[in-house]
């Protein structure tokens, strides 16, 4: 069984998962938005004209872990049974660090659907924003943990 996404033509085409055994498949991402101290104040005061920055975002992240086989052409369409998206902030810095974190029983890793949950979370707050602070930055999106499947636990340095 190859996992290639290339045929022998060399066509990109979506991998056959179809004869392996589901497994719980978890993965966990983050991203890291930037705003200014001043901005981040008014998110967690309750602020911002368009409202709950938050709450609106994390609900995004959810519906994006959803959508991931619409966005990304060769990811696999999944059931997902949980998407958690997490926020830890630096007042001082005006750093929020997004963290999402999805699970599926499934025959393919969720690692894409935590990258795309994480990202889009972090857009959100971008969006939710923009008006009252035009400098914000997103970066640093990755991948900090992945288990299930055959190979194994992946575990980011950093995130040990």
């Amino acid at each position: 069984m190859s996992f290639n996404h290339f045929d022998e033509r060399g066509a990109a085409v979506m991998v056959d998962v179809s004869a392996k055994v589901p497994t719980l498949r978890t993965a966990i991402a983050a991203a890291k938005v930037m705003l200014r101290p001043q901005t981040l104040a008014a998110i967690l005061e309750g602020e911002i004209t368009k409202g709950d920055v938050f709450a609106v975002a994390r609900l995004a992240g959810i519906s994006a872990a959803k959508k991931t086989s619409e966005l990304i052409p060769l990811s696999h369409p999944l059931a997902i049974h949980h998407v958690a998206i997490s926020f830890s902030t630096d007042r001082a810095s005006g750093m929020v660090r997004v963290e999402s974190t999805v699970k599926a029983m499934e025959r393919t890793g969720v690692e894409m659907e935590a990258m795309v949950a994480a990202s889009v979370t972090a857009l959100t707050i971008y969006d939710m924003c923009k008006g009252t602070d035009k400098g914000i930055t997103i970066g640093e999106v990755a991948l900090l943990f992945k288990e299930g499947g055959k190979s194994g636990i992946y575990r980011r340095e950093e995130h040990r």
